[in-house]
């Protein structure tokens, strides 16, 4: 069965999409920890980061610091964190968050935003790619 992630990407699921390749895939976290809050995945529906091929990885990497080049472009913070956890869906991601302080990496508190503040965030991030 498709994660929810593999139906962001085929468009089953709307989504705030940042950036596309041929094989990753960056969209705005919908519960971020703060304005900009990005999710970066392969296309290939893969469990656990470790479990990706070495190329596979090195990919996500890449393509996730190039993301997170561009959100701090964007979005005024301290840094952007990246942080791998994965618990939440069976498929790969990466969360690259605007720090202001520590509370931010925290997965606590949640930032509620309209539908037109995703899209002027993803908009910005995305002309800065």
């Amino acid at each position: 069965m498709a994660s929810i992630f593999t139906k962001i990407i085929t468009g089953e699921i709307p989504s705030y999409k940042i950036a596309e390749t041929e094989d990753y895939f960056a969209f705005l976290d919908i519960n971020p920890n703060s304005k900009g809050h990005t999710l970066c995945i392969p296309k290939k529906e893969v469990n656990k980061i470790f479990d990706l091929d070495e190329a596979a990885y090195m990919g996500l990497m890449k393509f996730s610091r190039d993301v997170a080049i561009a959100i701090e472009k964007s979005i005024p913070c301290k840094r952007v964190g990246m942080s791998v956890i994965g618990l939440e869906v069976p498929h790969v991601h990466v969360h690259l968050i605007p720090l202001h302080s520590m509370e931010d990496a925290r997965f606590t508190q949640k930032q509620k935003l309209t539908p037109e503040e995703f899209e002027e965030i993803a908009s910005k991030i995305a002309n800065n790619l």
